[in-house]
């Protein structure tokens, strides 16, 4: 080879390896976006949530979604129930064994925005402590990893919420099951698999399986087991 095209052939092979490191050096970039940034913008905002609910509630009495406060003497009629407003925070979620301080906003709707801000309440579902089944979506990996630890949850943990007027305390019946994310029967008033016998108070998370992929979705099922006014302090299962 002559000497210009050895000069030629290193040039090629410099400039090849530059263009790998910037490449690379953009995907740590990435990746530290993904793991860092992202979970610093996802925790303020969630605080961000939280904080907003318990302004809300602090401000005066809190009515119960889906009525008509009283007043004077004037007999009054309960309001149609009400859907959540779209996109909006309505409850605050507490799982002791994901952490003793793990506490995450409820949010209407599963949109991508609404889950950067906390956990997506399925809109199609029921309301909180209604017969019926209501169902949470929450992201494993990124945007704060609320749900990161979720293949620890075991039957008997307690999943407590409360919405301002109530506290309410689900127990999970099994440990996280496995699905595919077309598999939407998970979320059904009384969900196929998951061993209810017939209509109730019905809890679901779901979260996407494996830890950084979203092939296939964690499904964690519970059943409502007590409900206290706020009034009344918090439930056991959060001071226990």
């Amino acid at each position: 080879m002559s000497l210009r095209g050895r000069t030629t052939a290193r040039w090629i092979v410099r400039a090849l390896s530059e263009i790998c490191v910037t490449i690379g050096a953009l995907i740590v970039l990435f990746v530290g976006y993904l793991l860092f940034w992202t979970g610093v913008q996802a925790d303020s905002a969630m605080d961000g949530e939280i904080g907003k609910l318990q302004r809300q509630w602090s401000t005066g009495p809190v009515t119960a979604p889906g009525t008509t406060p009283a007043t004077g003497d004037r007999p009054t009629t309960p309001a149609p129930p009400r859907r959540y407003t779209p996109g909006a925070s309505f409850a605050v979620m507490y799982i002791p064994r994901l952490g003793a301080d793990w506490s995450k906003p409820v949010l209407e709707g599963t949109g991508t925005d609404v889950l950067k801000r906390g956990l997506g309440h399925y809109d199609r579902t029921a309301r909180l402590g209604e017969i019926g089944n209501f169902a949470v979506a929450g992201h494993r990996r990124t945007y704060g990893d609320p749900f990161k630890d979720f293949p620890q949850l075991r039957p008997g943990d307690a999943v407590v919420l409360t919405d301002g007027t109530t506290w309410f305390t689900y127990r999970i019946d099994n440990r996280p099951y496995a699905t595919l994310p077309g598999d939407i029967g998970v979320i059904d008033p009384v969900p196929r698999k998951s061993g209810f016998n017939g209509p109730g108070r019905y809890l679901t998370l779901t979260t996407c399986e494996p830890e950084w992929g979203h092939s296939h979705r964690l499904i964690a099922w519970a059943h409502l087991d007590a409900t206290q006014p706020v009034a009344q302090g918090r439930p056991s299962a959060l001071t226990g």
